[in-house]
């Protein structure tokens, strides 16, 4: 190597030692109040305050992730307890490969009928949502059904309550006696019991699937009796008296609102039945609110407007008792 060269390496080397020693010694000579003026001044970066920036960044971060996550396994269990409220036969993979099956179902119905191509994605998606209604219905049923059944088993719980018997005994009499699905129900909450649960958590346990404003009475009946005593026996005979007397009156409110139902059914069913009826008639006088910009606006006002009025005529129509 040439002279050159080393000399001008060697000058670079001791110039690069001297700017290092002179930063090391004016990092540990200045003392706070230096470091806090150079901060202020914006000649030095506050190193503190970014690394507790940081740190809060993370745990925000990492709190909305565990949100989210939180939000999903919620969404999965309030999914699967829809299941168990239905007590559906058909297990949770096998009932969305269903709802696969039925949209493209409904995406080969709407395709075979030749409907307009922006209908087709519609189709598929009644199409899906066919097994979901099915469930739904299926578990209204069931809350139906419990809640008509229920007067009768707060009888023979009373009856059993004044032979003797205890709380425990009047739910196994339930079991017996009563069919499904307040046997079923209440036979889970017995062998809850039976295995060393409260009563009163088995009972909660009950509400979960079955969530019912009487039973929820009966439930707070049975942990301030747990508590403060008193004739259980005659507390559960007055709640079955007022759900009876509840089922009376609305029968009365269904028997007048009934006329208001039939009308939202039929104003509901009745522009889609009228798209379809003049699309076959004329399609190309139909095609216009596809193909038109304008034509697309309405369509879009239409369906805000069919939901508005869905939501409308049945918060008129269901009075709460």
């Amino acid at each position: 190597m040439s002279p050159l060269i080393i000399s001008f390496a060697a000058f670079l080397g001791a110039t690069m030692l001297i700017v290092g020693i002179a930063a090391l010694s004016g990092m540990f000579n200045s003392s706070k109040a230096e470091d806090r003026l150079a901060v202020m001044t914006g000649k030095k970066k506050d190193v503190e305050s970014e690394g507790i920036m940081k740190d809060e960044l993370f745990r925000e971060g990492a709190a909305g992730l565990s949100g989210l996550f939180q939000s999903v396994v919620g969404r999965l269990e309030r999914m699967s307890r829809l299941f168990q409220q239905a007590d559906c036969p058909v297990r949770p993979p096998v009932f969305f490969g269903i709802m696969g099956g039925c949209a493209m179902l409904g995406f080969a119905a709407m395709a075979f009928t030749h409907a307009p191509l922006p209908l087709l994605p519609g189709g598929a998606l009644i199409g899906s949502s066919l097994p979901m209604v099915w469930l739904l219905m299926r578990r209204k049923r069931r809350f139906k059904k419990f809640g008509k059944q229920l007067p009768d088993a707060l009888e023979l719980i009373a009856r059993a309550l004044r032979s003797g018997h205890s709380l425990s005994s009047g739910l196994h009499v339930v079991v017996e006696e009563m069919p499904a699905p307040i046997s079923s129900e209440f036979g889970q909450a017995y062998e809850e019991q039976n295995l060393g649960v409260p009563i009163e958590t088995s009972l909660k346990n009950i509400l979960v699937r079955m969530p019912n404003m009487d039973l929820k009475f009966f439930v707070t009946a049975v942990a301030i009796q747990k508590q403060a005593g008193g004739d259980m026996a005659e507390i559960l005979d007055k709640i079955g008296y007022i759900i009876r007397e509840r089922f009376k009156i609305m029968g009365q409110v269904q028997a007048l609102t009934g006329e208001g139902r039939i009308s939202g059914v039929v104003l509901m069913a009745l522009p889609i039945a009228l798209f379809f009826a003049v699309y076959y008639l004329n399609p190309t006088y139909i095609m216009l609110l596809f193909t038109e910009e304008l034509g697309r606006k309405m369509i879009a006002v239409a369906v805000v407007l069919q939901i508005l009025g869905a939501i409308t005529i049945k918060k008129i129509v269901n009075i709460k008792i």
